[in-house]
């Protein structure tokens, strides 16, 4: 049986705002929890109205607050914005509040547009080096305490959360991204939702897989745009709006994510056929039996154990009730408990 998670954007309806966007963050996430979802991951994103998800730290915190059992983390972390001490410090007090919940999974894209990312950083008198590698070890090094004897930040492994540390992901779209994963022994998702076609990484990940302290078998997930609804009809129309959202963002403008009526007449202004994906892209849509069919079908293709579902609508009420149908569809295991309370969301 294929596991199911969420990675969750916190997309930003039109005539909506970022804080409606959080709040439903925050409410999708008890739904998940409460529908046996394995784990939820929010994004970092920067820079546009689109999304409100610019710090999967500050996110983490509350979502794990107001659940119970699944696990949370970052999907992920744009570590060459960051240092990786900090980074390992962030999730070391995560991980130490919500013990064997958090996940701490990091990326290597910039997660926004050129002017953005040279506001985030520090020091602007030159670009930042694309050193990820070095990065990316360094913060393993702080997370797993093994930095060799004499190493001068050997001490700064020290982090506040221990014993409890957060489960390290590398997250990718390429096949270097892989072969990083693969050499460091560390669990790989790919994001075929931006990069459809991703079989052949993920079997060279798993061909080349060394086993780590942590993880001695290679451990796969893809993640993946999907909708479900009642009627197939019906599930190509909710798809409908992120697909004029991303269509303007491939063109250099973001917009908030447009009503599904509105954005039915740009696809038809563009010739596109709403029932059906447009070319180069991956987009499981439909009637649930049929989603669930593609979705194996997907998990298969990859290898992978688990699947995690990517649904932006204009509509929270309509993502809702996807990830609802999903959850029945797959027989995931329901809690028997009511959840911790959270605020309503604003009006």
């Amino acid at each position: 049986m294929v596991r199911l998670s969420v990675l969750d954007q916190s997309p930003v309806r039109e005539g909506g705002t970022g804080s409606q966007a959080l709040h439903e963050t925050l409410d999708l996430a008890q739904l998940a929890d409460r529908l046996g979802y394995h784990r939820y991951w929010v994004a970092e994103h920067h820079g546009g109205p689109m999304l409100a998800g610019p710090a999967p730290e500050v996110l983490i915190g509350p979502i794990a607050s107001v659940t119970r059992r699944i696990r949370v983390g970052s999907g992920g972390v744009m570590l060459p914005h960051y240092s990786p001490l900090k980074v390992a410090e962030s999730f070391s007090v995560l991980a130490g509040l919500f013990p064997e919940r958090i996940d701490l999974g990091l990326g290597r894209a910039s997660g926004t547009d050129p002017l953005t990312q040279y506001a985030l950083q520090r020091d602007r008198r030159d670009a930042a080096p694309d050193d990820f590698p070095q990065q990316l070890v360094e913060l393993l090094a702080y997370v797993n305490d093994t930095f060799p004897d004499g190493h001068r930040f050997a001490r700064l492994a020290e982090l506040p959360g221990r014993p409890e540390t957060p489960e390290p992901w590398l997250l990718g779209s390429s096949p270097q991204s892989a072969i990083w994963a693969a050499e460091l022994g560390m669990p790989y998702a790919f994001a075929d939702f931006i990069a459809p076609g991703g079989e052949t990484i993920a079997a060279d990940y798993r061909a080349r897989f060394q086993p780590s302290e942590r993880h001695r078998f290679p451990t796969t997930a893809v993640a993946a745009w999907v909708i479900a609804a009642e009627d197939e009809a019906e599930a190509w129309r909710l798809a409908a709006s992120s697909r004029m959202a991303f269509k303007m963002l491939r063109r250099g403008r973001l917009i908030a994510v447009p009503p599904v009526e509105k954005a039915l007449r740009f696809l038809e202004s563009e010739g596109e056929v709403v029932g059906a994906p447009p070319p180069g892209r991956r987009l499981i849509v439909g009637h649930i039996d049929k989603v669930r069919a593609q979705i194996e079908e997907l998990a298969g293709g990859y290898g992978a154990e688990e699947v995690i579902v990517v649904t932006i609508t204009h509509d929270h009420a309509a993502r809702r009730r996807s990830y609802e149908l999903l959850a029945e569809a797959f027989d995931l295991p329901a809690a028997s408990e009511p959840p911790p309370d959270v605020a309503a969301l604003p009006a």
